[in-house]
């Protein structure tokens, strides 16, 4: 079943009309709302060999809006893949076959057995972190003040080991922007609503374990919020306009990789 989405020609003052899909694509219920994703297909995503298949792996069922009938057009995804795995398989996923997966030292403060590994691309460039066996920590106070609108780019479906509770939705790999003087992005997993009435101070790349498990996370960043001028945005991203995040989304082979990666997590806690 193909994704659907909807076409991102507005814009930016009609930003207040999208915070439906906001608010929808994390719903407290987690069946989604009307959001749309990189292309997909009927197969499996290929194996993480030199001769998987270079198109993108399935983005999963959506609700998606009545309306909205036109299928989204991805960035091609790289032709060959491997897979990461620790030496203990409490994790693994595949990534292109040029891109770096290196373990590093886990967070202060993790649980015991935290792992942390980071994600590059062929020329070093930064991409995504893993990390699990993050404890349990209450989200950063939110002034109504200081909340800012934001949408819901992509969200798909991902199986993984989650808690359950009133603020939390099945897992997704998501990308989000919120808007500030730009919109910023951030891609990432997530089991947490971001928001109520499209409004956030932050939008938390974060799956809550199940009891005694520890959280853990798999993003280009933990969280991300509406940067001031005089903040370092990277390695979250930034956008003009809506149809700029919707094009990265629709049609960059990075966010096609990128996305794949993070549907092939398998977690083991």
């Amino acid at each position: 079943m193909r994704a659907k989405r909807i076409p991102l020609k507005f814009s930016v003052t009609v930003l207040g009309a999208l915070i439906v899909v906001a608010a929808a694509g994390c719903s407290s219920d987690g069946k989604g709302g009307a959001v749309w994703t990189a292309g997909s297909s009927s197969a499996a995503p290929g194996s993480a060999t030199p001769s998987a298949s270079g198109t993108a792996p399935p983005s999963g069922s959506s609700t998606g809006s009545p309306s909205a009938s036109s299928t989204a057009t991805a960035g091609a995804t790289a032709s060959a893949w491997k897979t990461y795995s620790d030496a203990a398989k409490k994790v693994s996923f595949d990534l292109p076959s040029d891109w770096i997966a290196q373990s590093v030292t886990p967070d202060a403060g993790s649980m015991p057995g935290a792992l942390k590994i980071e994600v590059k691309d062929a020329k070093g460039g930064y991409l995504a972190t893993l990390h699990t066996g993050l404890p349990s920590a209450s989200p950063a106070d939110c002034n109504p003040a200081a909340k800012r609108p934001y949408v819901v780019v992509s969200s798909v479906p991902i199986d993984l080991p989650h808690a359950e509770g009133d603020s939390m939705i099945p897992p997704h790999v998501v990308f989000r922007v919120i808007q500030g003087y730009k919109f910023f992005g951030s891609y990432g997993i997530t089991n947490l609503v971001a928001g109520a009435d499209g409004q956030a101070c932050q939008l938390r790349n974060l799956v809550v374990g199940p009891a005694g498990k520890g959280n853990y996370y798999f993003g280009d960043m933990q969280a991300v919020h509406a940067f001031a001028t005089d903040e370092v945005v990277a390695p979250a991203k930034s956008f003009d306009t809506l149809d700029q995040a919707a094009k990265y989304v629709d049609q960059s082979s990075e966010f096609a990789n990128v996305q794949r990666m993070l549907l092939s997590l398998k977690v083991n806690l």
